[in-house]
């Protein structure tokens, strides 16, 4: 489990909680031949993960980054491009630029929000909702497919470890950028 500071995102992790977490890197004793190996794989693992939703979006005309927008807008109902920036955490003109690609190809649009008569929200067009729904189902089937007679310990076991890992990972990451 991280630390709360480290998971808080960029920038509220203080400078001598990164300088602990890398001292700490370079501190811990790899008392596993197979650590490198490991790492290996989860790297290779990454990039499998990356190949998958590349080649799955595509195919539904879609990037990763504009799927995220898709999606968080799918689970979450309409929202400003503000709250979707900081939910994927891109600059303002990041989430303009893959707001304005969806718009063109018919997956949302901008409608007035209904309070807040300056700002404008996003919402999936019938298009965006059918490519999503189908998105969703696929990922189901991809989900039952990849642990298909996995028993549950095992399943949760390694989601444990994924999350432990994914943690770390997060702790290294955020360290390093605020050297």
């Amino acid at each position: 489990m991280s630390h709360p500071l480290v998971s808080g995102g960029r920038g509220s992790v203080p400078f001598s909680w990164r300088l602990y977490i890398v001292n700490g890197i370079h501190n811990v004793r790899g008392d596993c031949p197979e650590f490198p190996a490991v790492l290996e794989r989860v790297f290779a693992f990454a990039a499998s993960v990356q190949q998958y939703m590349e080649a799955g979006l595509a195919g539904h005309g879609l990037s990763r980054a504009r799927a995220t927008v898709v999606w968080l807008v799918y689970r979450g109902g309409p929202q400003t491009q503000r709250a979707l920036a900081q939910a994927i955490g891109v600059t303002a003109r990041n989430v303009t630029a893959l707001v304005d690609g969806l718009e063109e190809s018919g997956f949302v649009r901008r409608v007035a929000h209904p309070e807040d008569r300056r700002a404008l929200l996003v919402q999936l067009t019938d298009q965006g909702r059918a490519v999503t729904a189908g998105l969703a189902a696929e990922y189901e089937r991809h989900s039952a497919y990849l642990f298909a007679g996995l028993p549950d310990e095992q399943v949760r076991q390694f989601v444990a470890t994924m999350d432990m890992v994914m943690g770390r990972l997060t702790q290294v990451a955020t360290a390093i950028e605020g050297r």
